[in-house]
Formats: C-alpha cells, structure tokens, sequence
C-alpha cells in the first residue's frame, strides 16, 4: 500500500473516532451550542461514509453530492460557529452565509456544474472563512485569557481550520492548473490528505480539553 493510499484510508477512520468523541461528549455539552459542533462531527463522518460505500449499491452523482450538500454545510456550519457564536454577531453570520450562497450563481450560469469541486465557490468560501480566521486570532492574541489558551475549543478548532481550509485552498482554486504537473499535484495532495487528519484530531482535542468557556473582551 502507497503512502497516499495509506493516508486514504486513515482519513475515515480518523473522522470516525472524532465522530466518536463528539457521541460521547454529546451529553455533557447538551446544554451548549457545542452539541451542535458534536452533531456535526457525525453527519460529515456519516456523509464520507456515504460517499465512499454508497458506490457499491446505488448510483448517485459524488461531485453534486459534495458540491452541492457537503461542502456548503461545512462552510455555513463554520460561519455560524466563528460569527454568531464565537463573535456574537448573528448578523455578520446571515451577511456571510450569504454572499457565500450568491456564489452558486456563476457556477449555474457560467461554468461546468459536472465538475469535482466548484472552484468559484470553493474559494470564496474560503477567502471568507480565513476573513473570520483571522478575527479569531486577533480576538484569542487580544484576550486576557490568552494564558488558558490549552482550555479554548476555538483555539484548536481555528489551528484545524486554517491548516486544512487556508492550506489547501490554492490546491482546490487551481485544481484544473496543478492536476497538469503530476509531481505538484501528487505534493499537494498529500499535504490535503495530512492537513484533514490534523484537523480532525484537533477538533478531537477540542472537544476533550476546551472545557472551559472563554468570553473575549
């Protein structure tokens, strides 16, 4: 088995022990919107599962499916959890999720829709994504409780988000441009495989250690 090959493997297994995690954990933080990081934990893992066995039994069309449902549901959940939740502006939630959403009219009108990824839509999901990114570390550098960053969930939930998203966003943007030089392709891929396992143990992490709730000034 191939290094890439291995790391294939070891994603779904990895989402399955966070997915894991977030079932057990689940009732303690019933009483918080960490329930809903927990809830979402499942369904991903649930939706890799579906994507990779369902194949084997009926036929459905994988890009639309991840296109269409999956990845918009990563995007949107993470608006809602940086903007409403974690900076407690409801309404820069509703903005974003928005301006993200008008992204799929290009992609109808204009471009292929039978692609793997919505390039259009995949990097202005991002670029917004990194925008919160960004206003989250300003808020945890800012923050008198800065010293119990070991016990903040965002903490390693933005490390996670800023490896996998804003590491591999140039990968998804140029996926067309970098798939024609199979040595860079074959890297950055490696490093999207790698990248979404750190990510994965690190929301683990989150949900095992950030057991404190930490307000910003």
């Amino acid at each position: 088995m191939t290094i890439p090959q291995l790391l294939y493997e070891s994603i779904l297994w990895v989402e399955g022990a966070t997915a894991l995690i977030a079932l057990l954990c689940y009732h303690r933080e019933k009483q918080q919107y960490w329930k809903y990081f927990c809830l979402y934990l499942i369904i991903i893992f649930l939706c890799e599962v579906f994507g990779k066995y369902s194949p084997r039994f009926i036929e459905y069309d994988s890009p639309k499916f991840y296109n269409y449902f999956v990845i918009p549901l990563e995007f949107i959940f993470f608006y809602w959890l940086y903007a409403a939740k974690a900076f407690g502006r409801p309404r820069l939630f509703y903005i974003v999720t928005f301006i993200y959403l008008l992204s799929f009219i290009p992609n109808e009108i204009f471009l292929d829709t039978n692609k793997e990824i919505f390039s259009i839509n995949y990097t202005l999901g991002c670029l917004i994504l990194m925008i919160l990114v960004i206003m989250e570390y300003y808020n945890q550098v800012n923050s008198s409780e800065i010293v119990n960053f070991s016990k903040n969930r965002m903490f390693y939930i933005n490390l996670g988000v800023t490896l996998f998203y804003i590491g591999t966003l140039p990968f998804w943007t140029f996926f067309a441009q970098i798939k024609q030089y199979k040595e860079i392709w074959n890297i950055y891929y490696s490093y999207f495989q790698i990248s979404l396992i750190i990510m994965y143990i690190l929301f683990s992490i989150s949900l095992i250690k950030g057991k404190q709730e930490l307000k910003y000034p």
